[in-house]
């Protein structure tokens, strides 16, 4: 059962986006997902088949998403406390530090890589873009 299961997320791959679009809509019965890319509508498809398959989401992890938890997994349990990042922008050298309750640069706390990524370019990032830790397709 899980190797048809990976056959057909394997396919979803060659899917153009009017396909996702019909998959989407049969799965969930949701006619909204026009707007969204095709890289994001495979991404979705394959979790929908996957939680079918397998049961989805943990009770605790649903519980959090029913209480509004900002993210599932905090800063500590993602990166150990300890770890650092550096970034060079724009000639200067950042060092920033995961500590037990988010991150740390220049002594000043921060809740997010986001939020650093933020102080240190003015700009709205993805801090785990900004510091290199998301892994690019080939």
């Amino acid at each position: 059962m899980i190797v048809d299961l990976k056959g057909r997320i394997e396919d979803i791959e060659s899917w153009d986006h009017s396909r996702c679009l019909d998959e989407w809509i049969a799965m969930t019965g949701v006619a909204s997902g026009s707007r969204f890319s095709l890289r994001f509508l495979r991404k979705a498809l394959a979790f929908e088949m996957q939680s079918k398959e397998l049961g989805g989401h943990s009770a605790a992890i649903r519980r959090q998403f029913r209480a509004g938890a900002g993210s599932v997994a905090a800063p500590s349990q993602a990166f150990s406390p300890g770890t650092q990042f550096v970034r060079e922008w724009n000639g200067r050298v950042y060092r920033v530090k995961v500590i037990e309750e988010g991150f740390e640069m220049d002594n000043q706390s921060f809740s997010s890589l986001s939020a650093v990524a933020k102080r240190i370019t003015g700009a709205e990032w993805s801090g785990p873009r900004f510091f290199g830790l998301n892994k690019r397709k080939p």
